[in-house]
């Protein structure tokens, strides 16, 4: 280290300060790997990536799933390590215990703290999170920024007033001043719940994420979750297929859409996504009218025997491919954020430092 960096370093206040090749904030940061190679893609453009400190939010309308996407990474987390623990602020009370177990998630290993409006949401966040080290082995996921009010608003319900709070805008991109840099000093994986509201005006209107600019400017991902009804054989209603659009990300490409099937009786499928990316890359062939087939990539020759579309999204048939290397170079593709370099390849981009 040169004696100029050694002066800075000394001079310093902040206990994160450091040589950027050696800086701990930024070289050692937490990494969330899910179940589920298509969730890991949304998070990361990679099937074995996953969701690294800072803020994601998970927007949509009611019924979305947007909570079990939160539970669903929150379940990975507590998996990595048995000491880590689940803080979870909740304004709306709508997630029931067996939320919790259906994603494997012990409810003795999750702090809830009831929340009834944005001031009590912002003070117990910041009193939570400032009192934690780094690398304090907890998470937060609060549930949810688009449908808690603020106290002046409940205060003029009290009074008989039906004046809007126009503050509240503010006190959102408040929040999420205070909460980011933490998040990201601390090591500390935040995830909210918002809502979404239709553009106007507009011939063919966008989907808004509620809570104003300080929401889309604190996240590093913001997803808008849409469904779309999956029929059984009987032609009743078994689930639904749930589309992550990447509204935005430091990570992955922007517009993306990444599927994921939901059934009644079995919940999440961990194969959902998978087959239709399969078969853009060239690891499954659907030559034969209503049956799959794997390829082999080295060869171009196709191997195992051929399979019904509803066999498709299963560990028999396509273990295999979420286990080629060739198949996770072609996810990276199609989805992580890249730049061109000066002698025109191709790196991936850790947006982190921009």
């Amino acid at each position: 280290m040169s004696k100029l960096l050694e002066k800075m370093k000394k001079a310093t206040n902040s206990k994160y300060a450091d040589v950027l090749s050696k800086s701990e904030v930024y070289n050692n940061s937490l990494e969330i790997v899910t179940d589920t190679p298509m969730i890991n893609v949304a998070l990361s453009g990679a099937v074995t990536g996953g969701f690294k400190s800072g803020i994601l939010g998970i927007c949509g309308e009611s019924r979305h799933f947007k909570t079990m996407f939160a539970l669903k990474i929150a379940s990975a987390f507590l998996k990595k390590d048995p000491e880590n623990i689940l803080l979870f602020l909740d304004s709306e009370f709508g997630s029931p215990q067996e939320y919790f177990e259906s994603v494997g998630i012990s409810t003795d290993r999750v702090f809830h703290v009831p929340v009834t409006n944005l001031e009590e949401l912002t003070f117990e966040a910041m009193q939570q999170i400032s009192g934690f080290d780094r690398n304090e082995k907890v998470m937060i996921v609060i549930d949810s920024i688009g449908n808690v009010a603020s106290k002046r608003e409940v205060d003029n319900s009290l009074e008989g007033k039906g004046s809007k709070d126009m503050t509240r805008a503010a006190m959102i991109k408040s929040l999420f001043r205070q909460i980011t840099p933490m998040a990201k000093l601390k090591n500390i994986p935040i995830v909210f719940v918002g809502h979404i509201y239709k553009e106007q005006g507009a011939m063919y209107p966008k989907n808004i994420v509620s809570g104003g600019q300080g929401v889309m400017l604190a996240a590093n991902d913001i997803w808008i979750i849409t469904r779309a009804k999956e029929r059984d054989d009987d032609g009743e209603l078994g689930g639904y297929r749930f589309t992550i659009n990447i509204e935005k990300s430091r990570f992955v490409k922007e517009g993306g859409k990444i599927p994921i099937s939901v059934s009644f009786d079995a919940g999440v499928n961990v194969y959902s996504g998978v087959l239709d990316l399969a078969i853009e890359g060239g690891f499954v062939s659907n030559a034969s009218k209503g049956w799959y087939q794997l390829i082999d990539k080295a060869t171009g020759e196709l191997v195992g025997g051929k399979v019904r579309s509803k066999d498709t999204e299963t560990k028999e048939f396509l273990g295999s491919v979420i286990t080629n290397p060739a198949f996770s170079e072609y996810c990276k593709s199609q989805f992580k954020l890249v730049k061109a370099n000066l002698d025109n390849s191709t790196v991936e981009e850790d947006l982190d430092a921009v």
